[in-house]
């Protein structure tokens, strides 16, 4: 464990008030800048610093006017960085599982194989999870990978451990990646697996992941319940007169 006493001021306060979430309820109060300073000793702007960065990362929802308060339990991932959905729940205190629902090396569809760059009948390896935190399905992922990655996917521990993990224990460094996200209405398999209802909202992600070499490895399907997950998104704002197209300001 670091010493806390040689992180950084806005780090310790981070850490601090992680540690507090973690026992804490989504809406519960949390401190103001002006507790934080004096809790703390620092500036007013290291004590914001220091929450925005939690709210960032979706444990704080920061309210003008109201104050800062634990986050709805949904958990958020921001759009350029992908974690595994185990750190992913482990980071925000939760503790996550999956249900194996297959796993299978078979031969490749047409729509399966194209996101790989392979030939229809090439041979895959699929798994499909229900994916838990702390017993609730939080997502249905379809996972489809190359056939390098059997050895290690096969044998591994699904439901308690990362695919991720799994696939790097076979030699195959995950490096970057692509998607999409959407959103569909929740088919009967959907309400049944996530206990929600046929028609409910879904966000649905698609990505595609290559390796150190830039060889696509896994491509993957995620279907969320709207009311279960949120993705953050960060942008650069395009001042005017700027538009590539030459367009009026």
């Amino acid at each position: 464990m670091i010493d806390a006493g040689y992180l950084p001021h806005h780090r310790r306060i981070e850490q601090v008030l992680r540690e507090r979430i973690t026992v804490m309820k989504p809406g519960d109060r949390l401190p103001s800048d002006a507790e934080l300073v004096a809790e703390f000793g620092v500036s007013r702007m290291t004590a914001r610093n220091a929450m925005q960065h939690l709210a960032e990362e979706g444990l704080v929802a920061r309210h003008p006017g109201r104050g800062s308060f634990v986050a709805p339990s949904a958990p958020h991932r921001r759009t350029d960085r992908l974690l595994t959905f185990t750190s992913e729940m482990l980071r925000r205190g939760r503790v996550p599982t999956s249900r194996l629902l297959a796993r299978t090396v078979r031969p490749s569809t047409r729509a399966e194989a194209a996101p790989l760059g392979l030939e229809a009948g090439d041979s895959i390896v699929e798994v499909r999870r229900v994916r838990l935190a702390d017993d609730e399905p939080i997502a249905v992922e379809t996972a489809v990978l190359v056939r390098a990655c059997a050895e290690t996917v096969l044998s591994a521990d699904l439901e308690h451990g990362s695919l991720h993990e799994a696939i790097l224990a076979g030699g195959i460094g995950l490096r970057r990646g692509t998607g999409t996200v959407g959103a569909a209405a929740a088919t009967a398999e959907d309400a049944r697996l996530l206990g929600i209802r046929r028609g409910d909202p879904l966000l649905v992600e698609r990505r595609v992941i290559v390796d150190d070499a830039g060889r696509r490895i896994e491509s993957t399907e995620s279907r969320y319940p709207a009311d279960r997950y949120a993705l953050d998104v960060s942008f650069d704002v395009e001042q005017p007169g700027q538009t590539s197209n030459g367009g009026a300001p």
